[in-house]
């Protein structure tokens, strides 16, 4: 999963940014810092979704927001159907 998310996350940046060059994906990328907005954060999971068939967000019962990239995989693979 965690390579399904980066290559989804790889080609959201690419097309959002205009082909600005994308950042390191490590687990510590603080997610604010990667160069992706609001917009294209929501992109990315509207793409999961449609790649992973589920969205996390709606499956939870609680609000969160993860700060890094390995937060945001991990809060994935915790809310999996």
């Amino acid at each position: 999963m965690r390579t399904q998310i980066k290559d989804v996350f790889l080609r959201v940046f690419i097309r959002e940014t205009k082909g600005q060059k994308p950042p390191e994906i490590t687990d510590d990328l603080v997610l604010l810092e990667s160069g992706l907005d609001s917009l294209g954060f929501a992109i990315l999971v509207v793409e999961l979704e449609e790649e992973l068939g589920f969205d996390p967000f709606t499956l939870s019962d609680e609000a969160y927001y993860p700060q890094t990239f390995g937060e945001f995989v991990a809060f994935y693979e915790a809310n999996k159907p």
